[in-house]
């Protein structure tokens, strides 16, 4: 696979955005995935919390989640996909497969990374890849937040919500010069300020960068005969019989969801019985329209469903 690396100082004074970087060679070394890894300074609670975004956002969408969980105690982890922030992009938009990022991110978590006991935070495709990985190593995860998210297999009747998707398929590759953060903006209540803006774009120097971008949305299974449905009705056959606590937390002005979260809550036992919060005032991207609420509610579902096996020690 030919790879294209963002220059570093492209990402050089980004807002809010102090962290360390880490890398993750994956695939036999062939692309490089990066992640953050934040731990508390003073007494860890022994949660290891993974965040995973979305299109077309990368690990900086959770600037403002990743704080408040650090300072009470839990170490973070967000990856950004490849294709995505920091991490490699593939030079053919094709070498993108869904069962690919599955790959990547799974190798990444696990076997490199090793980590267990997970509280796994989706939003976005960040749900349509951390889901699949749940319902295959459900023993690797203490809980689930899926916020804006879920899990199609190309089957669903989509109804009203046909037009968004084929309005969002064409946007998607025929805009240009193609912006992601014209649709981070425009899918939040919060007017971002332009060094936000800019560090969503910071990624993408050129098209040829934004290969993963524009596949992504085509990756979405609209038909039962998508290659990729067997395998996601084998995950919510696995999913339908976890009783893993999971939780809900959507937002109200989401423009796909309008915070109706039964897709997930409906089938999955470990959602089931709860109260599910309903964020308010905050659209699509919520990390960026209520963050700190958002770190909250993760913060006060780990507390709900019992302590890490560290702290317990």
């Amino acid at each position: 696979m030919n790879v294209l690396r963002t220059p570093e100082e492209r990402f050089a004074d980004l807002p809010d955005y102090p962290f360390t970087p880490h890398y993750a060679a994956l695939d036999g070394g062939r692309v490089r995935m990066h992640y953050l890894d934040e731990r508390p300074a003073g007494p860890a609670s022994g949660e290891t919390v993974v965040l995973l975004h979305g299109n077309p956002s990368w690990s900086y969408l959770y600037r403002r989640v990743i704080p408040p969980l650090v300072a009470a105690g839990h170490r973070c982890v967000a990856p950004d996909l490849i294709g995505f922030g920091k991490s490699d992009k593939l030079a053919d938009r094709f070498g993108y497969t869904y069962q690919r990022h599955l790959d990547w991110l799974g190798e990444a978590l696990f076997d490199v990374l090793g980590l267990r006991e997970l509280t796994l935070v989706c939003h976005d495709w960040g749900g349509a890849l951390g889901l699949p990985l749940l319902a295959a190593r459900p023993g690797r995860f203490r809980r689930v937040v899926a916020a804006n998210t879920g899990l199609s297999t190309g089957e669903e009747d989509l109804g009203e919500g046909w037009p968004m998707l084929a309005s969002w398929l064409q946007s998607s590759q025929r805009t240009h010069p193609f912006k992601p953060s014209a649709v981070i903006d425009a899918m939040t209540v919060t007017e971002l300020d332009p060094g936000a803006l800019a560090a969503y774009d910071a990624p993408y120097p050129g098209e040829a960068y934004l290969t993963g971008v524009r596949q992504f949305p085509l990756l979405i299974p609209i038909t039962p005969q998508d290659e990729v449905t067997p395998v996601l009705r084998q995950a919510w056959r696995a999913l339908e019989g976890l009783d893993v606590p999971f939780l809900c937390a959507f937002s109200d002005l989401d423009h796909v969801s309008r915070g109706d979260h039964r897709g997930l809550s409906d089938r999955i036992p470990g959602a089931k019985g709860r109260a599910h919060p309903l964020i308010t005032g905050a659209a699509h991207f919520l990390q960026e329209d209520a963050g700190p609420e958002l770190a909250a509610v993760i913060n006060e579902f780990i507390a709900e469903t019992g302590a890490g096996p560290a702290a317990a020690r």
